[in-house]
């Protein structure tokens, strides 16, 4: 992927989704033999109502002007679930945007209002990131819950560096490949969706000279646009905890990349005990209003 477009990343998606659909599941014949495994370009057109030459055209990155309908087509032919499919038509808005010369998402600054925010959740532990997932705030839970990692001097605050970069990682997350996953696919579909970001193109640069596992994800193509689950860590104050998270956009500008990400435990439940104790000792340990 260049700074200019998002060509490349419509092309690898494309291409991977493709090849992991079997003529069986789209209701072909299998046909002769095959040299590699999914369908062939001429199928996914036959499938979506395309010539042939024009499904070529769009694999190589060719998406901006495509319309809805069309990538509707493109999309059942392709088995895209909900998610992908609304990858898709981000990708042909970004690939628009880049051919009408409209600016990138902006470094805009965190309005005071949303840290007021973070500081009246008293009882989750929350922080904002931009789409490089670098950490601009948090709460006084959310460092104590991710002290382990801002503690560190190789993450430099960047949730995606800590994951793929600092040893502590694989204890402090009990799931550890299913967190990579997660922040892997996270980071592809912010690429494809705003392809002139330098900055996180350099991050993914970055870890993918430095971790094979960050590469071997990235190869993957696989993409997330909602963010929220359970995940389990482990906690240097009260070991195991297990919390609920969600992530979403904030609307603090147009061109702005700011998310809210926050954990919280079920009202009476021992995570909700343990993440008192989290509290209690982020006090002692930083004092208050640090």
């Amino acid at each position: 992927m260049t700074g200019k477009d998002n060509r490349a990343a419509v092309r690898d998606f494309l291409a991977s989704r493709r090849g992991r659909i079997s003529p069986a599941q789209a209701g072909l014949p299998h046909g002769l033999r095959r040299r590699v495994p999914g369908l062939r370009r001429e199928e996914v057109a036959m499938l979506a109502g395309v010539s042939s030459e024009w499904y070529r055209r769009l694999e190589k990155g060719h998406i901006a002007g495509v319309s809805e309908e069309v990538l509707d087509a493109v999309a059942r032919a392709l088995q895209l679930d909900d998610e992908e499919r609304t990858y898709l038509f981000e990708l042909s808005r970004a690939a628009r945007q880049v051919t009408r010369s409209r600016r990138c998402r902006a470094a805009e600054p965190l309005p005071p209002q949303v840290r007021w925010m973070l500081d009246a959740m008293t009882m989750s532990a929350a922080f904002v990131t931009n789409g490089r997932w670098d950490v601009l705030a948090g709460n006084a839970l959310g460092r104590a819950l991710f002290a382990p990692m801002l503690a560190g001097d190789v993450a430099r605050d960047n949730l995606a560096r800590y994951h793929f970069l600092d040893p502590g990682a694989g204890h402090f997350y009990d799931d550890w490949a299913g967190a990579a996953d997660t922040v892997v696919a996270l980071l592809r579909a912010e690429a494809g969706r705003f392809p002139c970001d330098a900055g996180l193109r350099g991050l993914i640069d970055e870890l993918s000279a430095a971790s094979t596992e960050f590469g071997r994800r990235w190869a993957a193509h696989d993409i997330l646009l909602r963010n929220h689950g359970v995940k389990r860590f482990r906690h240097p104050v009260v070991g195991t905890i297990e919390l609920a998270y969600h992530s979403m956009e904030l609307p603090t500008a147009a061109d702005a990349s700011h998310r809210l990400t926050s954990y919280a435990a079920e009202p009476g439940s021992a995570a909700e005990e343990q993440l008192r104790l989290i509290a209690s000792w982020s006090m002692i340990d930083t004092g208050p209003g640090r």
